[in-house]
This record gives C-alpha cells, sequence and structure tokens, in this order.
C-alpha cells in the first residue's frame, strides 16, 4: 500500500511538472549590445553574449539581476556569437558576478587588429577556466528541455534543412547581395530554438549575404514564433529572405536608443506579413514615432540614463508564449497556432 501510495504521489509530481514546464527568456538592455538569458524547462541555463565592458560593470549586473529574478545561480552554457565589444566584451566582468561553466564559441577571431586581439585574449582567459565547446553548423547543444541548433557559425551555415523546412523561398528575389563582409559579423554563431511546438530564431549579427546563402534559394529554417532581430536591427542585416521567409509572429529587437532600429529595418519587419508585435528594447530615437512600436511594447523610453529594463517572454510546448515588459508589466499572450 505504502509503495502504491508513492508511486502515485511521484506520477502525480510529474504530471503537474510536464503540465509547468516552460521555456523562459530575458531580453537584457545592454545598451545596444545584447544580452538574451534563457532558462529551460530542466532548469538550465543559456546566456546569449554578455553587452559591453566598462561603465561600472553595468551590462554583467543587469544580466546578474536578471539571472537573480529567474532563480539562476550560475551560467550553465555562455554562446559567445561573435568577438565584437557590445557582444562579447563584458565576459569577464560577469565571470565576477556568476560562475560560467560551458563555453560556445565559433572558434578564432577573424579580426586581428589590436583592439579584436584585446578582446580576444581577454574572453579566452576566462574560457580557459571552463569547458569550451566550438560551435559547428548542425550541432545540437546539450542543454536539457530545449532543442538548440546551431544553424550558422564560422562563416559557414547548414547544407540540409531543419525538419519541415527546405521549401524555395519566394523571398529571395527581392534581396540583393551586397559587399562581403569580412568582420566577425558575419562569422555570427546562429541558434534555432525548438521547445514542442515554439520556435526561437536568433542569429546574432549575421550580415547581409550570409542571411542570403543561410536562407535561398531554399528556405533551410522554416518558420519561426519569434524572430530575434539580426544586428539589433541594423540596415546591414535583415534581409526579405530572413524576416518574411521566417514569417515570425513576433520580433523582438535588443536595439539602443542610439544604436540599431534604423527606419529601414523596422519598415521592413513592420510590413511582413503575419507579424503582430514588435518589441524593442529601446526607444529609436532616429525613427521617430514613425518607425518605433508603440511605447506599451518598449521597454526603455527616452530617460537617460534609463532604468535598464528588460522584455521577458515564456513559452509553452503547445506553440503559445506570452511577453512581459519589464518596465510597466505591459503582458501580451499569442495563442498556439
Amino acid at each position: 500500500m505504502v509503495m502504491r501510495l508513492i508511486a502515485l504521489c511521484l506520477g502525480l509530481s510529474s504530471l503537474l511538472w510536464g503540465a509547468g514546464r516552460q521555456l523562459e527568456a530575458y531580453f537584457i538592455d545592454v545598451e545596444g549590445g545584447q544580452a538574451t538569458l534563457l532558462i529551460a524547462p530542466s532548469g538550465e541555463s543559456m546566456l546569449i553574449d554578455t553587452g559591453w565592458p566598462g561603465f561600472d560593470s553595468r551590462d554583467a549586473k543587469r544580466i546578474a539581476k536578471a539571472a537573480e529574478h529567474a532563480g539562476v545561480k550560475q551560467i550553465d552554457y555562455l554562446l559567445v556569437t561573435h568577438f565584437h565589444v557590445d557582444h562579447a566584451g563584458g565576459v569577464p566582468q560577469l565571470a565576477a558576478l556568476l560562475p560560467i561553466r560551458n563555453f560556445i564559441d565559433h572558434g578564432e577571431s577573424v579580426e586581428r587588429d589590436a583592439a579584436g586581439e584585446k578582446l580576444y585574449k581577454s574572453y579566452m582567459a576566462v574560457r580557459a577556466r571552463g569547458h569550451h565547446i566550438e560551435a559547428a553548423p548542425g550541432t545540437v547543444l546539450p542543454i536539457r528541455g530545449v532543442r538548440a541548433e546551431i544553424v550558422t557559425a564560422g562563416g559557414r551555415h547548414i547544407e540540409q534543412p531543419l525538419p519541415g523546412a527546405g521549401q524555395p523561398n519566394p523571398f529571395c528575389a527581392a534581396t540583393k547581395l551586397r559587399d562581403v563582409d569580412p568582420s566577425e559579423n558575419a562569422q555570427s554563431v546562429g541558434t534555432v530554438f525548438t521547445f514542442g511546438r515554439f520556435r526561437m530564431v536568433d542569429l546574432g549579427d549575421l550580415t547581409w549575404n550570409k542571411e542570403y546563402d543561410l536562407m535561398c534559394p531554399k528556405n533551410r529554417l522554416g518558420q519561426a514564433d519569434v524572430y530575434v532581430v539580426t544586428h539589433h536591427g541594423m540596415n546591414l542585416s535583415g534581409t526579405p529572405a530572413v524576416v518574411a521567409g521566417l514569417h515570425p509572429r513576433v520580433a523582438v529587437m535588443d536595439n539602443g536608443a542610439t544604436k540599431g532600429g534604423t527606419a529601414e529595418a523596422w519598415d521592413a519587419m513592420h510590413h511582413t506579413a503575419g507579424l503582430q508585435d514588435i518589441w524593442q528594447l529601446h526607444f529609436a530615437q532616429a525613427g521617430g514615432s514613425q518607425h518605433n512600436a508603440p511605447e506599451t511594447y518598449i521597454a526603455n523610453l527616452r530617460a537617460t540614463p534609463d532604468a535598464g529594463d528588460w522584455i521577458h517572454l515564456t513559452a509553452f510546448e503547445d506553440g503559445s508564449f506570452r511577453v512581459e515588459n519589464g518596465r510597466n508589466g505591459f503582458t501580451k499572450t499569442y495563442p498556439a497556432r
């Protein structure tokens, strides 16, 4: 009788845990850089980039604050999309506040000027304390409870489409190629996160031609519920092949007040069929009211200095999700489709 009761309790506990499973993401304001904290249903954490160095450890402290809010005591996986100061510069300062167990990157930096060397060496000094995973297209990261698959890394992309993808992309014709980008942006680690029927795509700062190569002539990624806007909404990225090809319901833009959020990139998203909302970390000053989301959907407005408010996403296995503005508590739920 006792054993049957224990079994019943364990079964009920498992059922309740399964019913409440969710994937969380905090899009943290690092003033036009990137820092996205994900918490898998298993409780494991992944941080995508760390923002800037300096500013009295401003960005590291903001990441630590979000981690505390989420109940995260360590970063299980730190994914560095590429070696630019607004993405990898904050690694040493963050490591002073939170333990980092695993480091994921595309390999050596391609930028070998003095600033690039200094940034890369400071990152490597911290990476040496943990376990290193070199990202390659097709790598599935070992974070439990969510499928995190690398689709771009080191200037290369997956050749075989993801399950359900591979159809001709009608938006390739509207994407005209530009000059080749030799910078670290083109080396960005891009990831597709799949949790049940929910999908989110983050391509780091991948630039125009590399986006085209990934999505043309066939759409290798398929559709997404949430599109983390490539390159902070700068007009160096955000091809029609990606923005319209992914057919997202929601876009989240890691822009700053004076960085990213260009009118061209904003318009391209705003006019994409099926896109319901654009959520922004900042009001983009250059865009004016015509090229910004309604203030309800913007985490940080015109105040200087701003409060560093985040955008918080919670996704469920049935494909539904909700997004909350940390500044005003405004929350919108998107039902499964």
